[in-house]
C-alpha cells in the first residue's frame, strides 16, 4: 500500500441512498483471484444498459467524472454484504475516498484496511456537496479534514491506528512485521512453564 497523506480531486456525485455492495460490484463478477480488474465492473448494472452500452444518465459515465477520485454518495453507502471486492472495485476504478452522512461500518473498515477513505460528514456539508458535483476537494489524512469551496473545512473521524497505517503506507500485517524484533524478543525472554 502506498502512503496516503492527501487526496486532491474533483467530486463525482451519486446521490442514490442505500447503495449496497452488490450494486457496487455484482456477485457474478467475483470469480477473479486478484484485486486487479474489478474497476471495469464497478456499478455494472447501473453504469451499463442491458445491451452492454453505457448508461448515459449514470454519474460515472459523464465526461466531468473522468479522473475523479472522490465519490459523494447518498446515505447508507456500502450496506449489504461484507464483500471486500466492493472496495477493490472502487480503488481499481480510481476512487480513493467516499463522502456521505452514513457509511456502513463493515464497508468503512474494509476500506481503511485497503486504502479507501470513508468520510462521514454532517447533513449540511453533504447536501452542499451533492448539490455541487465537480467540486474541487482536498482531504488531509493527517489532520482529518475535508476542504472544499476554497475555504470551507470540516473535520472527520478517523481511527488513530487507521490514520497511522494510511499515512505510513502499511496495512495491519505490515504494522506487525515492523514489530517483529519486539515480538521475537518477547518470545525469547518469556519463560514457558508446562
Amino acid at each position: 500500500m502506498q502512503p496516503i497523506t492527501r487526496i486532491r480531486s474533483t467530486t463525482v456525485v451519486l446521490p442514490t441512498r442505500d447503495i449496497d455492495t452488490d450494486q457496487i460490484i455484482p456477485a457474478r463478477f467475483l470469480t477473479a483471484t486478484s484485486r486487479e480488474g474489478f474497476g471495469v465492473q464497478l456499478f455494472h448494472d447501473l453504469r451499463f444498459n442491458k445491451d452492454g452500452s453505457p448508461n448515459p444518465g449514470f454519474a460515472l459515465n459523464q465526461p466531468a467524472a473522468a479522473g475523479c477520485a472522490v465519490l459523494v454518495a447518498g446515505n447508507n453507502f456500502g450496506c449489504g454484504s461484507s464483500r471486500e471486492h466492493a472496495i477493490w472495485a472502487l480503488l481499481d476504478y480510481g476512487i480513493r475516498a467516499v463522502v456521505s452522512t452514513e457509511i456502513a461500518d463493515i464497508f468503512r473498515n474494509n476500506g481503511l484496511k485497503n486504502g479507501l477513505i470513508s468520510i462521514v460528514v454532517d447533513t449540511q456539508t453533504h447536501q452542499w456537496l451533492l448539490d455541487n458535483p465537480g467540486t474541487e476537494v482536498e482531504i488531509d489524512i493527517a489532520r482529518t479534514t475535508l476542504r472544499f469551496a476554497g475555504d470551507k473545512t470540516v473535520a472527520f473521524q478517523l481511527d488513530d491506528f487507521a490514520r497511522y497505517c494510511l499515512v505510513g503506507g502499511i496495512d495491519q500485517l505490515g504494522f506487525l512485521r515492523q514489530r517483529m524484533p519486539d515480538i521475537e524478543n518477547f518470545e525469547q525472554n518469556r519463560s514457558w512453564t508446562p
